[in-house]
């Protein structure tokens, strides 16, 4: 009786040892983590549609939704109306100063007849000077109608940039009007449902690319020593039956500051308060959840 209490509780202590060393068997561990990007409304306005659940997957630049733009498209047509109303009142410079430009043209044509004759001796020189006189006046006149003409012509130039530049911040507010996902992955949490009121850098969604995970784990000090940015690690996941899923990573941060080990977070000295946090790339199959719990081994 002796004899089998003794295999009994040696069998024990060699099950508590395997269980042991399978609990230590990592230089790190910690839990997965993705990059969350939470996108949030551009414009102020009723959500008119947002065709998203939690757990669909979207690509980048796909419009998902938009806030409803009714007044800034009318203002917008109001705008180019105005525009449109300026083209027409702009004057014709060239046609309203064209018979002006015809009469000098005959004046000329008649002061150089006039000192033909005057040289031939057969003309009368008053006759020239108050020609001369003439195209002078004329010349004056067809100057200051240009002026004139001009600046009614550049002020409508610049009523019309500005109205211009109104309409390209109307465009621009339109197109903020719409809700386009900005990174390829999975919706995490949904804000807000179409019929809702929402302002501008109101949260509509998050959404995290789950291709691309990254364990957050936490190596003692000692450790820290051997790990380095770049460096090629194994990650091991639970995956039932006290079997596990390994998966190559990458080490692509380290912390340059210790802080006391998480609640939750093993770590290789047991003894260790103080931990040092590193991110570790890992590609995920699928399987691969954030928030999901892993090991490392550092090569």
């Amino acid at each position: 009786m002796k004899k089998k209490r003794y295999y009994w509780l040696l069998a024990f202590g060699i099950a508590l040892s395997a269980c042991h060393n399978r609990h230590t068997d990592f230089d790190a561990t910690g839990t997965f983590e993705a990059t969350e990007i939470t996108v949030s409304a551009e414009a102020n306005g009723k959500i008119m549609s947002l065709d998203l659940e939690e757990g669909d997957r979207i690509q980048a630049g796909s419009i998902v939704g938009y806030i409803d733009s009714t007044q800034l498209y009318l203002r917008k047509k109001q705008l180019e109306a105005g525009l449109r109303s300026i083209d027409i009142r702009k004057p014709d410079i060239q046609k309203q100063i064209a018979s002006l430009e015809q009469q000098i043209t005959v004046a000329r044509s008649e002061q150089k007849r006039m000192e033909n004759l005057v040289a031939a001796k057969v003309g009368n020189q008053k006759q020239l000077d108050d020609i001369v006189n003439q195209i002078k006046v004329l010349q004056k006149q067809l100057d200051a109608q240009s002026s004139t003409l001009q600046k009614t012509s550049g002020s409508a130039d610049a009523e019309a940039e500005s109205l211009v530049y109104q309409i390209m911040q109307l465009d621009d507010q339109l197109l903020k009007s719409r809700v386009v996902n900005p990174h390829t992955g999975t919706v995490l949490v949904k804000y807000a449902e179409a019929g809702e009121v929402t302002r501008s850098g109101q949260p509509l969604y998050k959404i995290a690319d789950t291709d691309l995970l990254y364990l957050r784990a936490y190596p003692t000090a000692e450790q820290l020593n051997s790990v380095k940015l770049g460096n090629e690690v194994r990650v091991f996941v639970d995956s039932g039956q006290s079997a596990y899923k390994e998966y190559p990573g990458i080490v692509t941060w380290v912390s340059d500051k210790s802080e006391f080990t998480p609640k939750g977070i093993q770590t290789k000295n047991e003894r260790a308060n103080l931990v040092y946090a590193i991110k570790i790339a890992v590609r995920n199959d699928g399987y691969l959840k954030i928030g999901q719990y892993g090991e490392v081994k550092f090569e």
